[in-house]
């Protein structure tokens, strides 16, 4: 991992603070997550962290503190934003009906050098991408390292749209923390979306980043931007992918949506209403990443193929990745990347995985406070995934059996031959009336599976029972087994906990009972798919 390093000049900012306000906070044990200093006419300043405010001092703020602030920092703009030269701290005001300041929020601005390694193979592979998130999950500070590793490391035409002098500090001089690249200053916000486009007009960049896109102007400069060939690195309101997409404003970012209406004939192969929603145009943005927490991300590498899914009804599955307790990246989840869990979804997730070098562990990767060993048995135990298994749907609704497939985890493809089918799922009304599709199943003894009604539950039970019976190769319930069967002779050796990899309910049955053979307990652990037996110790 990429050691980090953090510059805050948190000293500049204490020289501006009235004493009041400054000795009590240099009293505090430690200010490395200081958030932000609000100090408000006729209340005690306070100091905010993650999760606590303290109070700095017993004095209420006057006149005299707001003032000694103010004349200390540089001119507030059109947004009633300022800063302090060559720094990254932001102070914003709050006035009255007459203009005159009665708040100041000081918002702690720090340069954290190496925090986008956890997405650095997605930044470098030229693709244009956005970035969401609720406030202070470190938006602008990845996008300050982004502009930085692209201007110095791999030596690209980096161009800032900086409308608050946020991302490159205040100041005409821009922070070392951008690298080479070059800043734009907007005189008011209002003319964020003209300067984005003077920026590729003028000066040739290869990328552009630009922080909270969040007017139809900006969203509309953004897509001119990207059809131009131009790598944009971007910001926007809302805390996910679903909250964007239903935001009338800024819905453009991911293609837009429009009604359409279908045929009869149409309507009833897709088993939906005749006016459905529909994408309107190839997302602005190729990749949409959400910051779930600070060193939690879920990323959707197909952002058309991913709008698509959720406009039909199905749940978003996108690449969830970690910085875990030890430093090390994981990925817990990968990415469906396409409507159905198919053999081309297989073959580019199998891509990813050889082209993720950097990346300790694969797939389903342990929960972070196990050990990198681990997460090494782990990576080898994927390289072997169990075969994917055709299944045959008949009088079954199509994206609902998408969406269990995708939501049970299941390596299942929809095909739409018999002959090429392993299992078969049908509704039991067209299954009673033996049509020659069912009778040619039973000829190549397929297991059937049948449902009574076409809701989403019935098909998911299917889907999953199916998934742990023997449709599943013998070699793999039996590797599972022999694992078990190691786990206890290790427990009994250790007597400390041993935890086997995932499996489904059929297969953690079967390791429980062994472990019972062996006079242990045993218990399972884990949410699915990534659900497991923890074997414990003597019963």
């Amino acid at each position: 991992m990429k050691q980090q390093r953090i510059t805050d000049n948190l000293a500049q900012l204490l020289e501006v603070l009235p004493p009041a306000v400054r000795d009590p906070l240099e009293r505090l044990s430690s200010l490395d997550d200081l958030l932000e200093i609000v100090t408000d006419l006729g209340r005690v300043a306070e100091a905010r962290f993650p999760g606590r405010v303290v109070e700095l001092g017993t004095t209420p703020v006057g006149e005299f503190e707001l003032q000694y602030v103010v004349e200390r920092i540089g001119e507030f703009g059109k947004d009633n934003r300022a800063g302090i030269e060559r720094t990254l701290h932001r102070i914003s005001a709050i006035r009255n009906r007459m203009g005159k300041i009665v708040g100041l929020t000081c918002r702690i601005g720090r340069a954290v050098y190496g925090t986008i390694d956890i997405i650095q193979d997605v930044v470098e592979s030229g693709k244009s991408i956005l970035l969401l998130g609720r406030p202070g999950m470190g938006k602008t500070t990845k996008l300050r390292e982004v502009a930085r590793v692209l201007s110095l490391e791999a030596r690209k035409r980096v161009v800032i749209v900086d409308t608050s002098n946020e991302i490159a500090g205040d100041g005409d001089i821009p922070h070392p923390a951008i690298g080479r690249a070059r800043r734009m200053q907007v005189a008011e916000p209002a003319l964020q979306h003209a300067v984005m486009i003077e920026a590729v007009e003028n000066h040739m960049p290869e990328v552009v980043v630009i922080d909270e896109i969040g007017v139809e102007a900006e969203a509309f400069a953004a897509r001119t931007i990207a059809e131009r060939g131009v790598q944009l690195i971007g910001t926007a309101h809302g805390n996910s992918l679903e909250n964007l997409l239903m935001n009338p404003t800024l819905s453009d970012l991911v293609g837009g949506i429009q009604a359409v209406t279908l045929s009869d004939d149409e309507a009833r192969r897709r088993g939906t209403q005749k006016t459905v929603l529909e994408r309107k145009a190839p997302p602005t943005f190729d990749v949409v990443i959400e910051i779930m927490d600070v060193d939690k991300l879920a990323i959707h590498h197909e952002v058309g193929e991913t709008v698509d899914r959720m406009l039909r009804g199905q749940r978003a599955r996108p690449e969830i990745r970690i910085r875990n307790a030890y430093g090390d990246i994981e990925v817990l989840q990968r990415d469906a990347g396409s409507p159905s869990v198919g053999v081309m979804a297989d073959e580019r997730l199998r891509d990813r995985e050889r082209e993720a070098g950097p990346f300790d562990t694969i797939g389903r990767a342990e929960d972070a406070e196990e050990p990198p060993a681990g997460s090494r048995d782990r990576q080898k135990s994927l390289r072997h995934p169990p075969r994917t298994i055709r299944v045959f749907p008949y009088g079954i609704n199509r994206s609902r059996l998408d969406r269990a497939i995708l939501d049970g985890g299941h390596p299942a493809v929809v095909t739409r031959d018999i002959q090429d089918a392993d299992i078969v799922i049908a509704l039991k009304s067209s299954y009673r009336r033996e049509p020659p599709k069912m009778r040619e199943g039973a000829a190549r003894k397929l297991p059937t599976y049948v449902v009574k009604s076409n809701t989403y539950s019935q098909i998911a039970t299917a889907m999953r029972d199916a998934f742990q019976s023997d449709v599943f190769e013998k070699g793999d319930t039996q590797d599972a087994l022999r694992e078990a069967e190691e786990g206890a002779r290790r427990a009994k050796e250790t007597g400390e906990p041993v935890e086997l990899r995932p499996q489904n309910s059929y297969v953690r049955r079967l390791q429980h009972q062994i472990v019972e053979r062996e006079d242990l307990l045993s218990e399972s652990v884990g949410t699915e798919p990534r659900r497991r037996v923890r074997i414990l110790s003597n019963a």
